[in-house]
């Protein structure tokens, strides 16, 4: 029965109430996310300080640590700060003390440590046991006036004590030492700066208020980091200064020095900010394990208390840049450091611009000028007032002996004190020299009455003040206490004065603690293109009449062809040879022209690598190109300037010229070369200078030679012009650019005839003509297949319909007149026709052919043209 009346009996407290759960939930989320934000993770935008760091300051100032005292340990530190303002883990309080005082991640120190620190390394600080410290004097200036009511005090975690809610600090250290911290849903990467730079800025800004960020950008140029470095553009800094956020490039400083006999060596002697050095070796060493940088023989760590050096020792046949560069884009010798300028202001985490976190600051500044102005003003009121009345004691001293021995006790003194009506108030005033108007407000002001400060004062007074030097001494402290008043209400009462005295304050600090910028700042540097990184050297580019594109380096062609008989080239099957075969730097461009008049760039860099005797990579998936696209001609380019030109044909007779310029830049999809009409197809494409001749060959043996400055340029999504006038069914079938050495005409017809031709021959004629004849398109020679110039050292393939393919050297071609059906070069089958004549660009020596020492040439600009 009782255990029934017990379970009975109503609850005891308040009865429970019903939560939704996912408003619980959001609701202490939320008091847990701004909990850490403000309390523990985002600096104020006032002081630049996270609470812990302002705790630790201040616990070391209370407990006397300044410049000028004795290190203590860092344990009673931390466990100060523990005790009374930090209820968190003590390896988080020692680790923000000892960033403080590391030269590498403060930009001007705060906390002045002895002992092992840590390093750049990476190596932690030794433990707080055996470590010591004490303040520096810039952080005392931090903390200066804080005794003067400048700033809000709050309860400490167990109301025990109170603590400074921020503090007075009399420079921006939001900006001059940074900070960074990760909270709840946010973070703060907030890079130092320079001292002298943020302080003019911050002037320029009190004595101009309309000033906009661009304008402070002129006082303030970028971050400025401990560990020097370079900064790489203004982009991303004058993002950050305007919107708060940005994202800049910090590069290390190295040079490129001799080392040894006939090597070189990569001195680094500064790193970016936060980088860890050792780690940054190691990953080196991985790079030269994983041969991802060839080029390094030993990179090794040399860095003592005189400065960093670190030494990349480099292999004889090393090419020093490239190997720096190949750092820069693989280390963290260059690195991307984004600046999130995050900070509290008034209790809510806000992104501000250059401007707004300066203005913050001022206004702080100002907030704490004033009150301590107006404590200062209280206290030399209040001293005044004493002074005033020990003033007057001594100027009336007999009366007020007289008084106080006439009294029976000190109560009663005083009361009898406070009745007189002195009257030396005007002499003392006088004495101390102050004007009339001081002495009518001190008549008005204590109406010759003593106050109970003044009485109990005169009581406590010593007779030795009663002295004609005493009364002199009090005479000069009344008017300086007078002259602080007038000074400290002139302050307050005009807005002016009171900036001029933050202004001031600012320029001292500036001249005692601000030093020269330690990082520099490049114009605007483009990320490091990875050409950068390729060693320039000349390569011997090949393709194949089949479409297969290789190529080696040239030292190796060289060495395969010293000496008279070679190797074949290039394993390329029976029915195949090299077709495009020249020279160029692995910097260098190299277009490709299909028929479809559309044109693809690649870097001679990117060619496959192949060796001379490999066969090579497709050149329709190397380009990219559509199926029903074909190589209609490849133009290597070592240079894209103005003043040259590439000149195009097609087969319906249009020529044009195009300046090379824009072709610069070409999308991996490709670019419009020429506009190509339904039924028409790109035969040729050379790049010309403005001076030369250009030679087209038609199917029915026309030929027309006519100056290039005939053709204007024009855009290259445009059709171009007439360079021939064809007849019906005919159809050009090549275009040759004029050029030195080659001094005949070679023209090919189907049924396998054809000759060569001086170039005297072919007259100069006007462009769009119908031309005059190279060859007779009779019944027995078939169709022109292809005009050429040629010189007499050159070889030709002819190949067929049916895929047999003759090699033959021009000067085996007999030499006929313009007008002339010519002679039989090939024997075809019934039915067969020739279909193509392609010089043979590489010699093979292994079929008797007489060996070339020298290499193809290089490509070149066009030379001057001859007839």
């Amino acid at each position: 029965m009782a255990e029934e009346n017990q379970a009975a009996a109503p609850p005891t407290g308040n009865p429970p109430v019903p939560v939704n759960i996912e408003d619980e939930l959001r609701t202490s989320y939320l008091d847990y996310a701004m909990s850490v934000i403000v309390g523990r993770a985002i600096p104020d935008v006032r002081d630049g300080l996270k609470p812990v760091h302002r705790r630790i300051l201040y616990a070391m100032f209370r407990e006397g640590l300044t410049h000028a005292s004795r290190y203590t340990k860092c344990a009673g530190i931390v466990g100060e700060v523990l005790k009374k303002y930090h209820p968190h883990g003590d390896s988080a309080v020692y680790d923000a003390l000892v960033r403080l005082a590391q030269s590498w991640n403060l930009r001007y120190l705060l906390v002045d440590g002895q002992g092992n620190f840590g390093s750049v390394d990476g190596d932690p600080a030794a433990a707080y046991r055996y470590t010591e410290a004490r303040m520096t004097s810039l952080a005392e200036v931090m903390l200066a006036d804080i005794d003067k009511d400048t700033v809000d005090f709050i309860p400490n975690y167990d109301d025990s004590t109170t603590e400074p809610s921020v503090l007075p600090t009399r420079f921006p250290n939001l900006l001059v030492n940074g900070s960074t911290g990760i909270a709840v849903g946010m973070a703060t990467n907030i890079p130092p700066h320079n001292l002298r730079e943020v302080i003019d800025a911050t002037i320029r800004l009190i004595r101009d208020p309309e000033l906009t960020n661009d304008d402070l950008m002129t006082s303030v140029q970028g971050p400025d980091f401990p560990t020097g470095g370079l900064l790489l553009g203004r982009s991303g800094i004058v993002s950050a200064y305007r919107t708060g956020r940005g994202s800049v490039t910090i590069r290390g400083v190295a040079a490129i020095e001799p080392y040894g006999k006939e090597r070189e060596a990569i001195i680094i002697t500064e790193i970016p900010y936060q980088v860890n050095k050792a780690r940054m070796l190691e990953h080196i060493a991985e790079l030269m394990r994983d041969k991802r940088i060839e080029g390094i023989s030993e990179a090794r760590d040399e860095s003592d208390r005189e400065g960093m050096r670190v030494v990349i020792e480099l292999k004889r046949d090393a090419n020093s840049q490239v190997v720096l560069n190949q750092l820069y884009e693989l280390t963290d010798l260059q690195i991307s450091f984004g600046i999130i300028n995050l900070s509290i202001v008034s209790g809510r985490p806000l992104t501000l611009g250059l401007r707004d976190t300066l203005q913050y600051f001022v206004e702080h500044r100002r907030d704490v000028v004033t009150r301590r102005c107006r404590f200062e003003l209280a206290e030399a009121e209040s001293s005044r007032e004493i002074v005033e009345g020990l003033g007057l004691a001594v100027t009336d001293v007999d009366v007020v002996v007289q008084t106080i021995r006439s009294s029976r006790d000190a109560e009663v003194a005083k009361k009898r004190l406070m009745e007189l009506p002195l009257a030396g108030l005007e002499a003392f005033v006088k004495r101390a020299g102050r004007p009339d108007a001081e002495i009518a407000e001190a008549k008005k002001r204590k109406d010759y009455r003593l106050s109970e400060r003044q009485a109990k004062a005169i009581l406590d007074m010593r007779l030795a003040r009663l002295t004609g030097l005493e009364a002199e001494k009090l005479a000069k402290e009344y008017g300086e206490l007078c002259d602080t008043i007038t000074r400290l209400l002139s302050i307050l009462g005009d807005e002016k004065l009171m900036m001029d005295l933050i202004v001031q304050e600012m320029e001292e600090i500036s001249k005692k603690y601000g030093d020269d910028r330690r990082t520099k700042i490049l114009d605007e540097v483009g990320d490091i293109d990875i050409e950068d990184l390729i060693a320039e050297e000349d390569m011997v580019v090949t393709c194949s009449h089949l479409g297969y594109i290789k190529r080696s380096a040239l030292s190796i062609y060289r060495a395969q062809r010293r000496g008279g008989r070679g190797k074949r080239g290039a394993e390329t099957r029976t029915e195949d040879f090299v077709r495009w075969l020249f020279v160029a730097s692995t910097h260098d461009a190299v277009l490709f022209f299909t028929d479809r008049g559309k044109v693809y760039g690649k870097k001679v860099y990117e060619i496959p690598d192949l060796g001379r005797t490999a066969r090579g990579k497709a050149i329709v998936s190397f380009v990219g190109m559509k199926p029903d696209e074909k190589v209609a001609a490849i133009v290597p380019v070592s240079e894209f300037r103005e003043g040259l030109n590439v000149m195009t044909a097609t087969k319906s007779g249009y020529v044009k010229k195009t300046d090379l310029m824009e072709f610069a830049e070409v999308r991996p999809s490709g670019i419009i070369a020429v506009k190509i009409d339904e039924g028409d197809q790109l035969l040729a494409a050379e790049i010309t200078d403005g001076s030369r001749e250009i030679l087209i060959g038609t199917r029915d043996g026309q030929s027309i030679r006519f100056p290039e400055e005939q053709v204007r340029k024009m855009g290259r999504a445009t059709r171009g012009v007439h360079g021939v006038e064809l007849r019906e069914a005919d159809a050009v079938v090549s275009m040759t650019v004029l050029e030195p050495g080659k001094t005949h005409v070679l023209t090919v017809c189907e049924h396998g005839y054809g000759k060569r031709s001086e170039i005297e021959e072919y007259r100069q004629q006007n462009r769009g003509g119908i031309g005059i004849i190279t060859i007779q398109a009779s019944e027995r020679n078939g169709p022109c297949v292809a005009v050429r110039l040629v010189g007499d050292d050159d070889h030709l393939m002819l190949v067929t319909d049916r895929g047999q393919i003759i090699r033959t050297k021009v000067k085996q071609i007999s030499s006929f007149g313009r007008n002339t059906q010519g002679v039989r070069i090939m024997q075809l089958d019934e039915g067969e026709r020739v279909v193509a004549v392609e010089p043979i660009a590489e010699r093979d020596e292994e079929n008797g052919d007489e060996p070339d020492e020298s290499p193809p040439p290089k490509s070149d600009p066009p030379s001057e043209p001859t007839a």
